[in-house]
């Protein structure tokens, strides 16, 4: 008779002297729920998730600069650009075809010693780009630059932007400044009276939570805007095609690293207040906007350093200021690596740094610095330039659009719609895989990289308090399941000689202990005679950090800062979490009571806990008799379908809907095996 792979006798469960020594026996008329003591080796039980995935960060970091140490041949050099170009395209899901701008001059204005045109064009069919075009009064062709602003809220509109291009324009060098999707006239959440919903930085944030699920990010949508920006410079007379250059601070300085490095007709390049790279920036601020984080990079060893580097040898100024929150030490290092790669490469004076005794922002000494820069490179003057002082005008007088916002004009379509018709084209291809169930699977299995429960460690296990309540016993358990994870547990064990049923994994994305109260629903269930776990997976419960709980938690998720940790390496938490539940089946499947065989297990999982709950029963079902979900997300075409899916981002697996979705999930269990009460779709109210 083939025997259960887990009925085995129990080994000694591992007690250990430090945790115990912090867990005080509870009584049923005190209960505390808490399980973990105060410290975890490095880590508090609130910060333990974003120790563990910074340690595994720091990892391929060290691994990353190892390999750069490396290079010292030419091939090596190109080798090296190759790898991590492709890497970047293949995580922002490549770009869509050109198609028509469409551009039009809206309103110009004529000054002293320069001109703007207001300019309104589709980067895609009615995905529309503001811009103002600042000229120099000289006769062109001219050199020109494209100014991605930072996020300010009003964009192009913000004084230090207009000054930067003004300042250009000035000295004989055009500029098209133009509103980042999500600013300025190109807000995606706009309400009833024309107010923005979010700020800046978290509509992007929620647009790029539409993007994931897709393979792409909300990045691609906004590197493309500024290559039909440069597509509409040299379609212009009055501008030399050959020389186009990139500049922009703070997300400016983002999306001119990002144009820089993967635009080859960016022939010179001046980001500023924003590269520093991902070891400094993790050691202090953390990750920030969602465009800034590309899925994969820093298992993919694409570090900040890597913008400039896959440019060489074209010109780059790398602009900083000394007390910027993006760290100006990062900032020095990945200038040292890039001013090696271009002095292998033949180039050493191609790649400078101009550093300003200030804050974030773009200041006159930065503004002059890029102005000089791309004089020198398009126009071969090297000549001192001041910046003089001049008037700039109201966001009033720079609207391009009649009413202040593209989305309000005849047949435009915002982000989330562009995704929609993208979902839809891969709607087909998905049904057509599974037909196939088990091949189907085994994609999932790829595109999670959610392992075999015979292939996970066996968890560490402690054993800590016990008390007693009316008809069951409740233990306080720790498990392990990897190094730098620790899942708090209660055990509940009926206390009567007759047991019904095999045993419960209950799962609350609010912690184990909402329903763990004597008369609830956990002891409910353990009074039937059956043993429950009532486990906090990762980032849940105990182990959820502090600021999970503030205004970012309740438009992103709990756990948006550990998601998008895990992203950029390209992980989920939906992945880890799947695996702790295989980890704490695989524990309570040991540890039955009064079977010859292990019974299969129930898994209850509430709320957050359902999508990882589901791939883990859907990959592995052997091992449990049934899933009842509550309150889960019902599926990933209901996320990109939604203007603004609110506290989604832990609950996305990045580029699952070219593959799956949440339905053929469930559709692969056996008939019976799920049931499905309250089902939430992305907005978080009841599915239909």
């Amino acid at each position: 008779m083939n025997r259960h792979p887990y009925h085995a006798p129990a080994r000694r469960l591992a007690a250990s002297s430090l945790l115990l020594c912090c867990l005080l026996t509870a009584s049923a008329a005190e209960v505390d729920y808490n399980v973990l003591p105060p410290q975890l080796d490095a880590a508090t039980p609130g910060t333990m998730l974003q120790v563990y995935l910074k340690q595994q960060a720091f990892a391929a970091l060290d691994k990353r600069d190892s390999a750069f140490e490396k290079i010292q041949t030419n091939e090596q050099l190109l080798a090296w650009q190759q790898e991590r170009r492709e890497s970047f395209l293949f995580a922002l899901g490549g770009f869509p075809e050109r198609s028509p701008l469409n551009a039009r001059v809206t309103g110009q204005m004529a000054f002293t010693d320069y001109r703007i045109e207001k300019v309104i064009f589709e980067s895609q069919p009615g995905f529309h780009v503001t811009a103002t075009l600042y000229l120099p009064l000289t006769p062109g062709p001219h050199p020109a630059v494209v100014h991605p602003t930072g996020h300010s809220e009003n964009a192009k509109a913000a004084e230090l932007y207009q000054r930067a291009s003004i300042n250009l324009a000035k000295n004989g060098i055009a500029c098209l400044c133009y509103d980042p999707v999500g600013q300025g006239e190109r807000r995606q959440y706009i309400a009833a009276d024309q107010k923005p919903l979010f700020g800046t930085t978290v509509e992007h944030s929620l647009m790029d939570v539409s993007c994931s699920p897709l393979g792409t990010n909300v990045a691609r949508y906004m590197i493309w805007d500024g290559m039909r920006a440069v597509d509409y410079l040299q379609s212009r007379t009055d501008i030399n095609p050959e020389r186009i250059g990139a500049t922009g601070i703070s997300g400016g300085g983002t999306m001119s690293s990002y144009l820089g490095a993967l635009d080859a007709r960016i022939a010179a390049s001046a980001p500023g207040c924003y590269l520093t790279g991902f070891r400094r920036l993790l050691e202090t601020i953390g990750p920030q906007d969602a465009e800034q984080n590309i899925f994969g990079q820093i298992a993919k060893g694409l570090d900040h350093g890597d913008y400039v580097m896959l440019r060489a040898p074209r010109p780059t100024l790398v602009m900083a200021a000394t007390r910027d929150f993006f760290d100006i030490a990062g900032t020095w290092h990945l200038y040292r690596q890039s001013k090696r790669f271009y002095t292998r490469l033949g180039f050493s004076e191609r790649v400078e740094m101009l550093e300003t005794d200030t804050t974030h922002g773009f200041p006159p000494d930065m503004r002059v610095g890029a102005a000089r820069w791309f004089s020198r490179w398009f126009l071969g003057n090297d000549k001192p330039l001041l910046e003089e002082n001049f008037p700039v005008l109201n966001d009033e007088q720079l609207r391009c659009t009649p009413e202040g916002q593209v989305l309000r004009l005849p047949g435009a379509r915002s982000l989330v719609a562009l995704n929609r018709e993208w979902e839809a084209r891969l709607s087909a291809p998905r049904r057509k895989l599974w037909q196939d169930p088990r091949a189907a699977l085994a994609e999932v299995r790829r595109i999670t990289g959610i392992r075999a429960t015979t292939d996970l460690p066996e968890a560490e296990v402690t054993l800590a308090v016990k008390s007693e309540r009316a008809g069951c016993t409740v233990e306080k358990v720790i498990l392990k399941p990897e190094a730098g994870i620790w899942l708090p547990a209660l055990r509940f064990e009926p206390t009567q000689s007759k047991r019904s049923g095999g045993p419960v994994l209950y799962l609350h994305n609010g912690g184990k202990q909402v329903d763990a109260a004597p008369g609830g629903p956990i002891e409910r269930l353990a009074l039937t005679g059956r043993t429950v776990l009532a486990v906090d997976l990762r980032g849940f419960g105990e182990t959820i950090h502090p600021e999970g709980k503030g205004d970012v938690g309740a438009l992103l998720g709990a756990n948006s800062t550990e998601a998008t940790l895990a992203y950029l390496l390209g992980k989920s938490l939906v992945a880890m979490r799947a695996e702790d539940i295989l980890a704490c089946t695989r524990y309570l499947l040991k540890t039955g009571v009064g079977a010859s065989q292990p019974e299969p297990v129930l898994v209850i999982a509430i709320g957050e806990t359902g999508v990882p709950a589901l791939h883990a029963v859907a990959l592995e079902p052997q091992w449990f008799s049934s899933l009842k979900l509550e309150h889960s997300l019902d599926s990933w075409v209901g996320v990109v379908n939604t203007a603004a899916s609110l506290k989604q981002k832990s609950s996305v697996v990045f580029g699952a809907l070219r593959s799956y979705d949440l339905p053929d999930l469930a559709a692969s269990l056996p008939q019976g095996k799920l049931e499905s009460t309250g089902a939430l779709d992305a907005e978080g109210h009841p599915a239909k």
